[in-house]
């Protein structure tokens, strides 16, 4: 089928970032908003704007009923989920395909598999993908000090059904287990109504890498090369470069061909991330889970391959084949992308909501902004605090890490808190510029020295 008309399910940027991709195929689009974000940009740029309830996201963004409804009282043929909200509930996919709508990304069967973690890591096994040494589920923490004596410390507790940091908590010493068993089953549950845990070992000097795949429904697929994802803050990344510095160059290899093998193996179809933790010390690489929607770094690889990945998913969705194939893929300089979000990072990043009285981004060569804010914009209080991607490119790492800091500085951005400062000092620092870097970082080093570096201010 040729997509015509897409129900765009989700709000902020992601939501401006389909709706400009449908708009460059020519596709119509339908935009459905909260009442919080009435005066969001989606709805101001779509052919058609519907709202859908009240500001919980539990009252709108993730009613699948609600959304169905929509789509077919508008004549929407295909919903794009963006990320986050329902992107991977296979119950969206499911409801899409029972009413002739077209799901753009996966199949409900994909999402499914990968969506819960011990089923992926069972899955990938099969196909010789290494996993880092971990346990099945564990129902107690009795089982758990079972399985840490076989793995030893430090170690993690996962959430099996988790995704955004939720659910994960390390365990240094026999003493913290059962305390950190229940915390981490507690919060699971309050998160994914799934207390469904097991362990991994803690890899200490290890960095978040991940693959970016395309696959169409005659069985092609494709990586898109890798990111790195390791500045992270309470398991949230924060900036994510492509490609990947310093790996050595077989290793790079293997990774990327390895999660093209994956996907393939699976008859995976669209967008889709592989992800994986690189330890540092032992040179080795470990399946981690697969993000079955187009991801928030997304643009990074956009910037260094030259290809659309939301427009790939839509020509997807409508029956096309890739139009490449690998050895037909290029990657040219470097880009980084840092997360802009509503917390103030001068007041330890409290969340900080409002009307912003002056929005004036960066713009010049190898600058791009995604957002959905405008001067008079009032960022809403109930949902994620990301208020914009700024992401650079250059000839290579060191020329994009100046002008991500130019870029930095020049962001004008009034009325509310941000984390601008932060990523300001972050991208000063000698050992970010080096490379020297893994995903205990920045909570580990960096976050003591912003706060005397404020103190000396």
């Amino acid at each position: 089928m040729s997509v015509s008309r897409v129900l765009v399910a989700n709000r902020g940027e992601i939501a401006v970032r389909v709706i400009k991709a449908c708009q460059a195929l020519g596709i119509e689009t339908v935009s459905v908003f909260s009442e919080a974000d009435r005066h969001s940009m989606a709805p101001q740029i779509a052919d058609k704007a519907v709202c859908i309830g009240p500001p919980r996201s539990a009252d709108s963004y993730l009613k699948i009923g609600s959304l169905i409804e929509t789509a077919l009282g508008t004549g929407c043929d295909a919903l794009h989920p963006g990320y986050g909200f329902l992107a991977e509930s296979p119950a969206m996919a499911e409801a899409c395909a029972e009413n002739d709508i077209k799901f753009i990304g996966p199949s409900a069967e994909s999402i499914h598999l990968m969506g819960n973690k011990l089923q992926a890591r069972e899955a990938v096994k099969a196909y010789g993908v290494p996993l880092v040494p971990g346990s099945p589920r564990v129902g107690s923490h009795e089982e758990a000090l079972a399985v840490a004596h076989e793995i030893g410390f430090p170690l993690l507790f996962k959430a099996a059904a988790g995704g955004g940091g939720k659910g994960i908590k390390i365990v240094r010493e026999a003493s913290e287990l059962r305390s950190t068993f229940e915390t981490a089953a507690a919060e699971s549950m309050a998160a994914f109504g799934d207390d469904s845990l097991y362990m991994e070992r803690f890899v200490g000097n290890g960095r978040h890498i991940e693959v970016q795949v395309l696959g169409d429904s005659f069985g092609n697929v494709v990586h898109l090369g890798e990111r790195d994802c390791s500045v992270q803050r309470r398991y949230q990344k924060i900036i994510e470069e492509a490609p990947a510095h310093t790996l050595p160059e077989a290793l790079r290899d293997q990774i990327r061909e390895t999660a093209a093998t994956a996907a393939r193996r699976i008859g995976y179809e669209s967008a889709g991330t592989v992800e994986f933790m690189y330890d540092q010390d032992a040179q080795e690489f470990y399946f981690l889970e697969m993000n079955t929607r187009i991801q928030v770094e997304h643009p990074v690889t956009e910037m260094i391959t030259g290809v659309d990945l939301v427009q790939e998913q839509l020509r997807i969705a409508s029956g096309n084949p890739l139009p490449f194939k690998q050895e037909d893929l290029r990657f040219f300089g470097h880009a980084i992308e840092c997360r802009i979000t509503a917390e103030s990072a001068l007041q330890n990043f409290q969340p900080s909501p409002g009307m912003i009285t002056d929005w004036s981004p960066p713009s010049g060569p190898g600058i791009r902004v995604d957002s959905h804010c405008y001067t008079g914009y009032v960022v809403p209080p109930f949902y994620d605090s990301m208020i914009a991607k700024l992401i650079v490119t250059g000839a290579n790492r060191a020329e994009a890490i100046q002008r991500m800091r130019d870029a930095l500085r020049n962001f004008r951005l009034e009325g509310i808190g941000t984390n601008i400062p932060f990523l300001e000092f972050l991208m000063d620092e000698q050992d970010f510029q080096e490379g020297d870097i893994n995903t205990g970082w920045l909570e580990r080093k960096k976050l003591e020295q912003f706060a005397a570096f404020l103190a000396a201010r």
